[in-house]
């Protein structure tokens, strides 16, 4: 239907001109109650009834022909105010001119009338009939017949009233059509919103059930299928999801200008693009699928043929935002499952590592469990070693490189160390930022790491790695991040509890063990060695010392007798601050000989190297396995016996049990 057509249809039920909705609904509105042949044009359509009126001549003249060529003449038909609307071409210019008497007079006064024209006309006849409504009788146009004659004829005037009224049921009939063809096209719009209200009911009921992401994408795309099987139709993702659908395909931002589905992702909207012609002729429709926080992916739908005109655009834009909520719902529900399972793992990591109080066993523990929690071929955990100043493996699952030391300026690990940022790195062979022996030796491709921080401060890194290049997501990189957090407070917890150890263990002064720490070592010791021997170290005049010097003075010269002894004992030895001016030495598997050889350089060494310079005496004591058990208490006693004799034996000297040797 032509959009006049439209418009006189809606115009005629007391409607202003309307999209093809609007002017229907106008049109049931009107007719509700009435019957068919009620229906009628008013004064207010005579601007739009000209393409009516031309069909209806057509058509007239068609059915009016035998009457027509009886009649004869030349016909034309005007509006109400004398405007040209259809007829012979002849007579068109002659009516633009609108300054025939006999078509005014009618008019005017709404009657038939007939005249012989003036010499304009060639002294033709003219008869003119009055088109009026059939319900008031307005004045909507007239029928003009002109003729050679030259004389009026009655019986011409009459057939002519009669070929209005056959004129004016032409108009009639192609005015109902119009409502009947509106009123269908109403009907087929309401059908067809009502399977639209169908099928979205349907669909989102499914959606709705769907809390899975690719079971809402599967389910998107079936559907639009289901209700378009011969679309090309693909689905394109913009997030860090996933799909083994064939239809799924990442979206990627680059010419973007020249794809209609990146172009749709861009601006949000749908994008509709003809390409070709004819029977090359193609349709591209862009739908986004979005949902409260964003557009995730665009349905790219190609179409061809009479499908162009089957797809419902406002359907797809429906289907699409339910989609894009119900994957957004989705995603939601499968990121909380995620924390989910993320906090319960780091309850567990951290309740497990909250077990140990050994920093080995920590490092092992976090190695495993990290590993497992990453899906991660390899794990190296490096910790700064002060005495070293270098990054010591403490735990790695590559055998090879178990307490390797690397510069801490080496490779990614002494990056991560020195920035004290976490890195991730998808292909260590084509990007390759820093040399690294773990990824080299393993034959890694994948890497995150994250520095170990331990109250405030940087302990170590944290390097995970993977044979497969992109193998690791930002969801693991975070994850690290937060799993290193809880191991360093493992790692500071047990570094805590050690130091508490040692200060418990050892004396403030000197440094050295307490005694109570020497007294549990040799029983451990006694209980695998097969001997071992203990000495017993006295400063000598140490109280004329202190009255001489101070006491700060006397502090001084025991931490330099005390240095003396850690620095002349082997690393297994243990020295203990006996009590006041007496230190003890523990030598585990040496006999009473070879404890003489350590007293007697520990001796000369006071002697030589203290300020003010000082000397000591010592007293030596052995056990070994032919004897019978002798207890820490009774080895204490004979050493000491012994430093008894030393001292009353002149000082600045060594004795053994029950049996005196004088040093130099």
């Amino acid at each position: 239907m032509s959009e006049e057509q439209r418009k006189a249809s809606s115009a005629s039920c007391g409607t202003t001109a309307q999209p093809d909705g609007a002017a229907s609904c106008g049109l049931i509105s009107r007719s509700a109650g009435t019957r068919h042949h009620d229906l009628d044009i008013t004064i207010y359509d005579q601007p739009y009834l000209q393409p009516i009126m031309e069909e209806s001549f057509l058509e007239w003249k068609s059915e009016a022909s035998s009457l027509l060529s009886q009649i004869g003449g030349e016909w034309a038909v005007l509006n109400s105010e004398g405007v040209w609307l259809a007829g012979d071409a002849a007579l068109q210019d002659y009516f633009l001119a609108g300054d025939d008497e006999t078509l005014q007079r009618v008019l005017l006064t709404g009657q038939p009338a007939a005249a012989v024209s003036d010499a304009v006309m060639g002294g033709r006849t003219v008869c003119a009939v009055p088109l009026q409504s059939r319900t008031r009788g307005e004045l909507f146009g007239a029928l003009v017949r002109v003729s050679l004659e030259d004389k009026l004829d009655e019986r011409v005037l009459v057939l002519t009233e009669a070929a209005g009224l056959l004129l004016r049921s032409c108009f009639y009939r192609g005015f109902q059509s119009i409502f009947v063809n509106d009123l269908e096209k109403v009907y087929v719009q309401a059908a067809k919103e009502a399977r639209q209200r169908s099928i979205l009911f349907q669909y989102i009921k499914r959606m709705h059930s769907r809390i899975d992401v690719d079971k809402v994408l599967t389910e998107v795309m079936e559907s639009i299928l289901g209700l378009y099987p011969e679309v090309g139709l693909e689905l394109f993702m913009s997030q860090d999801h996933e799909s083994n659908h064939p239809l799924v395909k990442p979206l990627l931002l680059h010419h973007w200008q020249e794809e209609i589905y990146v172009r749709t992702f861009m601006e949000g909207t749908v994008t509709t693009l003809h390409r070709g012609s004819g029977k090359e002729a193609r349709l591209e429709i862009g739908v986004p699928v979005g949902g409260k926080q964003g557009v995730y992916g665009v349905l790219h739908l190609k179409a061809t043929g009479p499908l162009m005109e089957e797809l419902d655009v406002e359907l797809l834009e429906m289907m699409a935002d339910a989609a894009g909520t119900a994957f957004e719902n989705a995603k939601l529900y499968e990121q909380s499952n995620v924390m989910i399972h993320e906090l319960r793992m780091i309850n567990e990591l951290t309740q497990r590592l909250s077990k140990s109080l050994h920093l080995a066993d920590i490092y092992q523990f976090a190695n495993q469990e990290l590993r497992k929690i990453l899906g991660a071929h390899y794990c190296c955990i490096l910790v700064m070693n002060e005495e070293l100043g270098a990054l010591e493996v403490a735990s790695c699952n590559a055998p090879w490189l178990a307490k390797e030391v690397f510069p801490k300026e080496y490779g990614i690990g002494g990056h991560v160390y020195q920035s004290k940022e976490p890195f991730i790195l998808a292909d260590y062979a084509a990007e390759r930022p820093a040399e690294s022996k773990l990824m080299e030796t393993t034959g890694s491709s994948s890497m995150i790491a994250t520095p170990l921080m331990v109250n405030g401060g940087i302990r170590g890194v944290i390097l995970m790695s993977h044979r497969k290049k992109h193998y690791f997501s930002y969801d693991n990189y975070r994850l690290l991040q937060t799993l290193s957090s809880h191991i360093g407070l493992a790692v500071g917890n047990a570094s805590l509890h050690a130091e508490v150890r040692r200060m418990a263990n050892r004396d403030m002064l000197t440094e050295l063990y307490a005694r109570h720490y020497l007294d549990e070592a040799i029983q451990k010791c006694q209980s695998r060695d097969f001997c071992g021997s203990l000495i017993l170290v006295d400063i000598d005049h140490f109280k004329r010392v202190n009255d001489t010097f101070g006491h700060q003075k006397g502090d001084k010269i025991l931490k330099q007798v005390s240095n003396v002894i850690k620095s002349s004992i082997r690393q297994s030895d243990i020295a203990a601050r006996w009590g006041g001016e007496e230190l003890a030495v523990y030598l585990p598997g040496l006999g009473i000989d070879q404890a003489f050889q350590v007293g007697e350089r520990i001796r000369q060494r006071v002697e030589q190297e203290t300020d003010p310079l000082v000397t000591v005496s010592c007293g030596i004591s052995e056990w070994n396995w032919t004897q019978e058990r002798i207890s820490v208490e009774s080895l204490f006693y004979r050493a000491d016996m012994a430093l008894y004799q030393a001292k009353n034996s002149g000082r600045n000297q060594i004795m053994i049990e029950e049996t005196e040797s004088s040093g130099d």
